[in-house]
């Protein structure tokens, strides 16, 4: 008999949001659910880079160690912040399914446009930083780091024109009339796993709890995207800090994944896209990111590692 489901979470307004959407799909399947805030690193840590405190399980370690202790049942996480290899003990059970998983500028400047000279943008995403050197190279970027509500008041304050989000975040939390642009998914493809919450346990959790959650909280064509996405990023060994970009889309039973790896300084950009079946979702993944390193990728990534390494240097 199971008496209550805890559910762990950072204690950022999105993710509570988070929880408390995994909390309603659980009480339509009649079970309890309790939430427990847990502080991570990454919330504690905001006057520096994601790059330069580490990549690995910056906004999930801690959430680990309290899944480990049996303290709750279940991690309620956003998807694009799972690093591509977890710890070992520890799994994806269930995936949501995806918001709409594209970035978007945000201003209250109602005409801004990137196309604007003079302009600068926040964000704390490496990836984002690097395809807007690409694409965009005359816009001058700055860190914002914090939750949703601590970027947009920086931007408010004056410290950027505008921001770069995603849209899931902006629309969850009820900030969409400060939506100016959704950029197109053929110049900016987001993270992998944009728009989706994951759901992470301890392996000893029980096979029927797990199941149960399984079947009342995932979707299962997002699964499929999340699958060859994470199999995509697994490969390229990417983590919060490396700009790898990677996107799933299903038509009836047609897997396309498109993604790639660009510099640090946006000069090189390598982007592939493979079409397959559904049911190969892990391998065609795994597959891409092959192109993507035998293309040049294995060059960048080397480079982008090797200074990722100098930053963290004291």
């Amino acid at each position: 008999m199971i008496e209550k489901i805890r559910i762990g979470t950072r204690g950022s307004k999105l993710a509570l949001w988070q929880a408390n959407h995994i909390k309603e799909l659980l009480q339509k399947a009649d079970v309890e659910c309790e939430i427990i805030i847990i502080e991570t690193k990454g919330d504690k840590i905001l006057d520096v880079s994601i790059a330069k405190i580490g990549s690995k399980g910056v906004f999930t370690e801690e959430i680990e160690e309290k899944l480990k202790q049996g303290y709750i049942d279940i991690a309620v996480h956003s998807a694009k912040d799972m690093q591509s290899v977890l710890p070992e003990g520890f799994e994806l059970i269930a995936f949501t399914e995806r918001e709409i998983p594209n970035d978007v500028l945000v201003s209250e400047k109602e005409s801004i446009s990137l196309n604007d000279k003079n302009i600068i943008v926040g964000t704390s995403s490496t990836r984002r930083v690097a395809m807007l050197k690409h694409l965009y190279p005359h816009i001058k970027t700055v860190p914002v780091r914090g939750n949703l509500q601590t970027r947009i008041a920086k931007m408010k304050a004056g410290d950027c024109d505008a921001l770069l989000l995603a849209y899931a975040g902006m629309y969850r939390m009820g900030y969409s009339e400060l939506i100016r642009t959704q950029l197109s998914l053929n110049d900016f493809i987001p993270a992998v796993g944009q728009g989706s919450v994951a759901i992470e346990c301890h392996q000893s959790l029980s096979e029927e709890l797990k199941n149960l959650i399984k079947n009342a909280v995932s979707h299962s064509d997002t699964e499929i995207l999340l699958q060859c996405e994470r199999a995509f990023l697994r490969k390229l060994e990417g983590g919060c800090s490396i700009p790898v970009f990677g996107l799933a889309t299903l038509s009836h039973d047609e897997l396309t994944m498109e993604g790639g790896i660009v510099s640090l300084d946006g000069s090189q950009i390598v982007r592939k896209k493979l079409v397959s079946h559904k049911s190969d979702a892990e391998v065609l993944g795994t597959d891409l990111a092959k192109e993507v390193l035998n293309a040049g990728g294995d060059v960048i990534l080397k480079d982008i590692k090797s200074q990722l390494n100098q930053q963290k240097k004291p």
